[in-house]
């Protein structure tokens, strides 16, 4: 059943059409609904519809759809997918070899950098290659392209690599996936018959996600379309953040002033989360951006969102735990959590506090990352002694420079946890690694979920967790411009209507900026003082009772466990449990030894 902004899209199948469709607001029911009516209504017939998706899965999900509507044989694929069956078709030479990924090439070209070059993570480069060529900014350009853009290396540097890249690529008959778009546009400039023969096939065009359209696809749309009209563009410029591709929803909000006749239609009904947490999120609808949408739930009440501030972050990661905990008790899976961060530098910290706690875990695994690859290889057949040595040979910075890449400061934050651990580790460099694996090891397919929130988009989890909403986080140190900051407000966006029902916002250090226009003025509690009376006799009561069970003193209760004891002074059992880091177990060995603690000193 479709509601009524739904039909109304659905209704127009003679173009243009654009359609701001909310987060949650059902738009491939919408597109593909109306796909289907074009063949039915006999608009279009089938093989005279391209329908136009960002990913392979979502071009596949359109193809289902479609087929149990009854409407078979509507090509549905990427822009890339679409560009290359073009070529095979027309080129007097089609691609044979296409370049899967260009982090390969890229790193041995990396590799040949001077320090502390060298060790930069490839997908840095690759993303940087991918801004210039979107943007179809070719080597010789690129110097004078950049403007406000900062790359991942000093520019003369990364132009050698764009330039090597290229260069390598040529001599070794690849191509990437710019490329084929690339060719086909130049294809169709050259070759008017082929050009022809394209727009006589394709009479109207679906595009999904329309806000991340770039210069070369829209370039590529535009020779498809011609002179005609006949386009269905369905995107939401409150969701666009790949800016770091060349991605502008400039291109969606352009399309009523573009073709004056336009049909604009909102989809506003939101089918995935409660009231409380879309009235929470449409707090930032008045500077998200041109296109204004408040999204309305059609789901019933549920509980408010829950926003709490703490005095440092190990304090914050255990409430987390603490949080995770209560709603799974109360009957929500772990694999229905997930806990977003802006970047993969921040997984490590959760990854460690859900292990220690025995709750499971899935996503951004510091194992997996570059930092932890290259540095456990160089360490094979070495004293564990060695790697501190190790790291810094792998270009390991004594302080973060506020201009490095977000791969690279995760790398860097990387390298350093790992050293830590190392040197606090006794045994082995094996029993080193062996440890690695059974903390941080790939527990694909179960667990809460540790996702960034770009990774998050698309997705949707009954609970919701967004930690560290701080400057310099969220926004990110690295986002100085009205634009940046402008999409780092949408990442928190994303992040927020990724919750269906449970949605927890918190912070320990200066808090963001953001959360001043979410109306959230909630002042970080002050450190516990190391000299306060009641934290040392709670670490000396500590101390006695480690020694006495032989164990070490953080297994009893870790200092922030103990801060937040004499933050919140409790007396009884109850408000004594209430505390994050006290869990039943411990409840019920220590509780009655630390209320009397507290008395005694109160006395």
């Amino acid at each position: 059943m479709l509601n009524s902004e739904q039909q109304c899209a659905v209704d127009a199948v003679r173009g243009p059409v654009c359609i701001l469709a909310g987060a949650g607001s059902g738009k491939t029911t919408t597109i593909t609904h109306r796909v289907a009516n074009q063949v039915e209504s006999r608009a279009f017939r089938v093989d005279e519809i391209l329908a136009v998706s960002f990913t392979d899965k979502a071009a596949g999900e359109m193809r289902t759809r479609l087929d149990e509507l009854g409407v078979p044989g509507v090509r549905c694929s990427t822009f890339h997918s679409a560009a290359l069956g073009q070529l095979r078709f027309f080129a007097a030479e089609p691609p044979k070899r296409i370049l899967a990924s260009k982090a390969l090439p890229l790193r041995h070209i990396g590799n040949s950098l001077r320090r502390p070059y060298q060790f930069r993570p490839a997908a840095d480069l690759a993303t940087e290659v991918e801004w210039a060529k979107n943007r179809r900014i070719p080597p010789d350009e690129y110097l004078r392209s950049l403007g406000d853009h900062e790359p991942p290396i000093p520019p003369d540097l990364m132009l050698r690599v764009y330039r090597e890249y290229e260069r390598r690529k040529v001599d070794q008959g690849w191509i990437d996936f710019e490329d084929l778009i690339e060719l086909t546009i130049r294809l169709f400039d050259a070759d008017e018959g082929a050009l022809e023969q394209v727009r006589d096939r394709y009479r109207a065009f679906t595009v999904d996600e329309y806000q991340d359209v770039n210069l070369l696809q829209q370039t590529l749309l535009d020779r498809w379309l011609g002179d005609r009209d006949e386009l269905c563009a369905v995107g939401d410029d409150y969701q666009s953040i790949y800016a770091f591709t060349g991605a502008s929803p400039e291109y969606l909000l352009a399309m009523p002033k573009r073709f004056s006749h336009a049909t604009v239609v909102r989809l506003e009904e939101n089918y995935r989360s409660t009231p409380e947490v879309l009235s929470f999120a449409n707090r930032l609808v008045a500077k998200l951006g041109d296109a204004e949408k408040v999204l309305r739930a059609t789901r019933p009440a549920g509980p408010e969102p829950v926003t709490r501030a703490f005095a440092e972050p190990v304090h914050e990661a255990r409430f987390l735990v603490e949080r995770i905990r209560e709603l799974h008790a109360g009957g929500i899976a772990y694999e229905e959590m997930a806990i977003l961060f802006r970047t993969n530098a921040r997984s490590a910290d959760y990854e460690e506090a859900l292990h220690d706690a025995e709750i499971p875990s899935q996503g951004a695994a510091l194992l997996s990352r570059d930092a932890a690859k290259q540095l456990l290889k160089a360490l094979r057949g070495r004293p564990l002694s060695d790697v501190r040595r190790i790291a810094r040979e792998q270009g390991m910075l004594e302080t973060i420079p506020d201009r490095l890449g977000e791969r690279e400061v995760t790398r860097q934050n990387d390298l350093a946890r790992l050293v830590k651990l190392a040197e606090e580790f006794e045994g082995t460099a094996e029993d080193f690694v062996a440890y690695l694996e059974e903390r941080f090891g790939s527990k694909a397919g179960r667990g809460v979920h540790l996702l960034t929130y770009h990774r998050a988009k698309g997705l949707e989890f009954e609970a919701v967790f967004l930690p560290r909403l701080e400057e310099r986080e969220l926004p990110s140190k690295l986002s100085k411009t009205a634009a940046a900051l402008a999409e780092e407000r949408r990442l928190l966006y994303v992040g927020l209507t990724r919750a269906k029902r449970h949605l927890t916002v918190t912070w320990s250090g200066k808090p963001s900026r953001f959360l001043a226009e979410l109306e959230i003025r909630e002042p970080a509690p002050k450190p516990v003082e190391p000299d306060d009376p009641l934290y040392e006799t709670l670490k000396r009561w500590r101390l006695e009772t480690a020694k006495g069970e032989e164990r070490p003193a953080y297994v009893i209760f870790h200092n922030s466990t103990l801060a937040e004891i004499v933050r919140r002074a409790p007396r009884t059992r109850e408000e004594l449990a209430a505390v994050p880091g006290v869990g039943p177990a411990k409840l019920e060995r220590y509780g009655d030894a630390v209320l009397a603690a507290l008395e005694a000193v109160a006395v």
